[in-house]
């Protein structure tokens, strides 16, 4: 297969590094030029069509399956050669299904053939007969001693506990104590392009070409599924429309199925998801149920909280350990919280998967908390803004894990700024003294995304980076991060051109190949910039004091934390992450009390994340992240009933247009971290957090009640409003 290498425009180098550059992939782009998946084309190739349950838990008693005309072919579990079990966190999720099936939409077969037309039919002439057993489909039915147990004794995948201080003393000791239960549904990614994959296996070697975000992940899940040594693997990510985290595990499964049907048929054969059936089998943002039991001293001061998180991982296990690790980190929000108890579990139920999506965990725990400091300061009498100013983290102070923040956070500054351009602390009080069918409301939120992998994640991964330079005096990266829309392909370009002080054209960044490039640890919890960015930075400074010494040569990097982090995992204490960026969110919104319309008009945003790469690309990521995050608060509902997915189309599943977006005002604030590329930190996710829970602290404002589930639709703002009448 020969790619073509992307024409990258002749720029100049800016003066700082924050000064916007084009994106070196916005030509072809937008031009059409690029090829994805679906665009890729090889001689003989077959086509994958995949048979799925129509059950949420049942046994398979038989299949029948009609004969199949020349050319066409099964491919099942009984033609993996290895192991029928994805390598994600554990092995519980089979390629194909065995003897049970967990969910509607788990992969029994795929039809391989030549045509599309004929595999659908072939699709539609087969049976499978079931004995249908019961489901568990909710957390709180999971959870019960009378469920069923689907996996493990408890139903749960993990339960994690850790705490700090002395909750138990302190809540002895509380003059007031405020309980509330918050709700989040589903979530679907809805990337521009859905899943998909080539497998080609020629002279004993599997090749997968896809649209995926970590080709490691899916080398090694193709190793333990083909038993093939990891040399007889090549995994080559093409160019990819979108991901949010959809496309971080889920492409190990399909991978693993085409490169099964290769060897079967040894023919390429593709498999495209069409867009329900994407919707329909694909991981999902968890759906979450938190519940706060906080203690307040005679100033009503928070003197400690017991927080219980219970997030909905679906059939099997996926990444949801991590994903849960990342909300109870969150439980605390940017507050000091003295004492603190945090419980969290992960549990299975009888639906479709729950994996990775923008922010992974804690956009559900920080619309919980936010909510809950509303709520308090409501019940106390305080402004909502003054309530949490007191309790803001500072400099020195230990998180929730019992961490030492060792960097100045700037959220008083943030606070300062935000309230100069929204005026919120105005509108806050006129707002809430309003009467008449069109009322408006203003909300605020506050948020971080600890930057990086959890505690020794980064270290245990061991993330390599690689320079290469060329007798013409250009130079390749060689890391396996991955562009899916965020700017990686420019942002890591920018920071070796500036090092080096050449060109951007000068320097090469191609789609990784993992016959070529070092596992540089996957492109999730917005990593790339701060972890590997800095890994090139560092072999850019010895290649640029090298320079004149060699025609050729070649610098690598592995991370290393820096020395201050200390972190225990099985007590989930110390150092969570080795540094935050931060948020403020101001949304203003108009609610029609007759149709329980929301509509959002504008959005304020101030974001820390140390010093911008670019900020014109930040822009981007700003704004997108908070549309979605507001179509998460308010428009996206998604639904199950017996297991079955409700809303399971684009024309079911609704999501924000070009119609739906406010006004939105967006800064940064500079606030360097030591050990980034020119001072930069985490970014990418950081901006869909703190939405949600900054619409859902408007509508409190604007209707004078309490907001403590979303999606907010309008049936559930009517029956709340009519219930407190």
């Amino acid at each position: 297969m020969i790619f073509r290498t992307m024409s990258v425009q002749r720029q100049n180098i800016p003066d700082k590094i924050s000064d916007a550059i084009n994106r070196v992939d916005a030509f072809d782009k937008c031009t059409g030029k690029t090829k994805y998946i679906n665009d890729f084309k090889f001689d003989g190739m077959l086509y994958a069509k995949t048979l799925r349950s129509t059950r949420p838990r049942a046994k398979i008693k038989s299949i029948h399956i009609p004969e199949l005309p020349d050319g066409y072919y099964i491919v099942d579990k009984n033609d993996v050669p290895g192991r029928n079990r994805v390598k994600i966190l554990i092995y519980d999720q089979p390629f194909f299904a065995e003897d049970v099936v967990n969910y509607i939409g788990e992969p029994i077969l795929l039809v391989v053939g030549p045509h599309r037309e004929k595999i659908l039919h072939i699709l539609s002439q087969i049976e499978v007969n079931y004995e249908d057993l019961e489901p568990v489909l909710t957390m709180d039915d999971a959870l019960s001693a009378d469920s069923p147990r689907i996996f493990g004794r408890d139903n749960c995948f993990v339960d994690y506990k850790y705490y700090k201080g002395n909750p138990e003393k302190a809540f002895a000791n509380a003059q007031k104590i405020i309980q509330r239960t918050y709700r989040t549904g589903y979530q679907e990614h809805i990337y521009i392009e859905p899943q998909g994959v080539i497998g080609l296996f020629e002279d004993g070697k599997i090749k997968v070409y896809g649209s995926i975000q970590c080709p490691y992940y899916v080398k090694r899940a193709l190793a333990e599924g083909l038993d093939f040594d990891e040399d007889k693997i090549r995994v080559i990510q093409v160019a990819t429309g979108g991901a949010f985290g959809g496309k971080e595990e889920y492409p190990s499964i399909i991978a693993g199925q085409v490169a099964f049907a290769s060897i079967k048929t040894k023919r390429p054969v593709k498999l495209i998801l069409d867009r329900k059936e994407d919707i329909i089998a694909t991981t999902k943002r968890h759906p979450s149920i938190t519940h706060y039991r906080t203690a307040l001293d005679e100033n009503n001061n928070i003197i400690a909280m017991d927080v219980d998180i219970k997030f909905n991982a679906g059939a099997y296990a996926g990444l949801s350990d991590v994903v849960l690790q990342r909300g109870m980190f969150s439980a605390a929000g940017v507050y000091n919280v003295p004492n603190i108890i945090v419980r969290g579990r992960a549990v299975c139920t009888n639906n479709v998967p729950a994996g990775a999506f923008r922010g992974f965990g804690a956009p559900q725990v920080f619309f919980a908390v936010e909510s809950h400091f509303d709520e308090i300061a409501e019940e106390i009498g305080e402004n909502p803004l003054d309530f949490r100013m007191r309790h803001i983290i500072k400099k020195g102070e230990r998180t929730s894990t019992g961490g030492i923040l060792r960097q100045e956070v700037k959220l008083p500054q943030m606070v300062e700024r935000v309230n100069e351009l929204s005026h919120i602390r105005n509108k806050w009080k006129r707002y809430s003294e309003q009467k008449g069918s069109i009322r408006r409301g203003i909300g605020i939120s506050m948020f971080y995304h600890g930057c990086g992998f959890t505690g020794k994640g980064e270290e245990i991964i061991q993330g390599k980076a690689t320079l290469r330079k060329y007798p013409d005096g250009k130079v390749e990266i060689l890391v396996s991060n991955v562009e899916m829309g965020q700017g990686a392909l420019t942002a890591l370009r920018k920071i070796v051109a500036r090092t080096l002080q050449i060109p951007i054209q000068d320097v090469i960044y191609e789609n990784p190949d993992t016959d070529r490039v070092p596992d540089s640890g996957p492109t999730v919890a917005s990593r790339t910039v701060m972890i590997v960015g800095g890994l090139l930075k560092k072999c850019a400074e010895e290649m640029k004091s090298r320079w004149n010494q060699q025609d050729k040569m070649e610098i690598s990097r592995v991370y290393k934390h820096p020395d201050y982090i200390q972190w225990d995992q099985e007590a989930m204490c110390g150092d969570a992450y080795p540094t935050y960026s931060w948020g403020i969110n101001v949304v203003e919104i108009k609610v029609d009390t007759i149709t329980y319309e929301i509509t959002p008009e504008k959005v304020w945003a101030i974001f820390d994340v140390g010093i911008p790469i670019d900020e014109k690309m930040l822009r981007g990521q700003f704004d997108g992240g908070i549309v979605q995050g507001l179509g998460y608060a308010y428009m996206e509902i998604m639904q199950s009933s017996n297991g079955k997915l409700i809303q399971d189309s684009i024309t079911d599943y609704i999501i924000p247009t070009a119609n739906d977006v406010p006004e939105i005002v967006s800064e940064t604030i500079d606030n360097p971290y030591e050990y980034g590329p020119f001072g930069a930190k985490c970014a990418g996710e950081l901006p869909f957090v703190g939405a949600a829970p900054a619409l859902a602290s408007a509508v409190r404002n604007a209707l004078h009640t309490e907001i403590s589930q979303i999606p907010i639709t309008p049936e559930m703002l009517m029956k709340i409003c009519e219930k407190n009448k």
